[in-house]
């Protein structure tokens, strides 16, 4: 076997090395001879050969090793996650890879290490909404039961409001580089012409949208939009409207809804819009027809709207309401359990 590792190609040198420290001491030689011949110390060829003689081939591999000792420990990061909670240094806004190592010395590399073991990124920003709602429960189950289960013969409707869209003219086109590439775009520069706002009331149960197109989102522009909505349907047919709590669509004296007995308004908790449905065609919108478009009047906007809601429509369907917990979003801090 040993001699099989001298001659094949493949054995690593440390391995040929020892097999033939073993095959000169077989031939009699000494230590200091077989030194000489292989170019190690004579101490290198007395433990190969002590180890060889207690445990066989196992003898000629490597020892397990130890290995460099740990500069930081569970302590250290725990310490790295806590400095996270503390206000960075004066003069910088939020802390940063650097700061911390320089705060707590230690490398930066360590802190980069921990802060990815925990999934933490210290330039992402997420925003949030929580509803303080007292009376969430009821009026989210409201809600939802309009959705799952609406009145018998009755229509709900989802409806809002998307104020101010600006009419941007960008340049766009393409621009050729240097190399020879062409991208396709528009310039970060751009002109305002103006704004308009947008009423849209949805059909849950068709998918159907409605929209108005309005210079104002006033408690008259409202009323005008509902009053087209309700005059799409019987007088006698029940029609249930989704709201959120702006304050043109809950006045304290309502005379328009006692002249409109057919008609109930419920209202989302507050800061809890994303439950009115209608929002999520407000989000189709931007993406489909508003982002990164360019227009040169108000009217150019409206007349792009008006496009997609006609090519929308053709296709249009109910939203599959999917969500099996319906409560107020709450936010757990990923690594307090490892500060305390």
């Amino acid at each position: 076997m040993l001699e099989r590792r001298v001659r094949a190609t493949t054995t690593p040198a440390r391995d040929g090395l020892r097999a033939r420290i073993l095959l000169l001491a077989e031939r009699g030689r000494r230590n200091d001879q077989i030194a000489r011949e292989v170019g190690v110390s004579p101490s290198v060829v007395s433990r190969w050969r002590v180890r060889f003689a207690r445990q066989g081939m196992t003898g000629l591999q490597d020892a397990p090793r130890s290995g460099r000792p740990e500069r930081y420990d569970e302590t250290t990061e725990r310490q790295i996650l806590a400095k996270l909670d503390e206000p960075p240094p004066s003069g910088w806004v939020r802390w940063n890879g650097t700061l911390l190592a320089k705060a707590l010395g230690v490398h930066p590399r360590y802190v980069w290490r921990v802060l990815a073991k925990h999934d933490i990124s210290l330039e992402r920003r997420r925003s949030w909404c929580m509803s303080t709602d007292p009376e969430f429960g009821r009026k989210a189950a409201e809600i939802v039961g309009l959705y799952l289960a609406p009145p018998e013969n009755a229509v709900v409707i989802s409806v809002d409001e998307k104020p101010h869209i600006q009419a941007l003219e960008r340049a766009q086109g393409y621009l050729r580089l240097a190399d020879g590439k062409t991208l396709t775009g528009f310039s970060h520069e751009y002109k305002r012409h103006g704004t308009s706002t947008l009423f849209a009331a949805l059909e849950v149960a068709t998918g159907m949208v409605k929209a108005g197109h309005y210079r104002r989102r006033r408690r008259r522009e409202f009323l005008d939009f509902m009053n087209e909505i309700v005059a799409q349907y019987p007088a006698d047919r029940e029609l249930h409207v989704i709201l959120d709590n702006l304050n043109t669509h809950k006045p304290k004296h309502d005379r328009w809804l006692a002249r409109h007995r057919n008609v109930h308004f419920h209202f989302t908790p507050t800061r809890a819009s994303w439950l009115n449905q209608i929002e999520i065609w407000f989000s189709l919108l931007a993406r489909g027809a508003l982002k990164g478009a360019s227009f040169r009047t108000v009217r150019d906007l409206r007349a792009a709207i008006d496009r997609f809601l006609a090519a929308y429509l053709q296709t249009a369907a109910p939203f599959e309401w999917r969500a099996t917990n319906v409560r107020p979003k709450t936010f757990k801090n990923r690594y307090s359990d490892l500060c305390h």
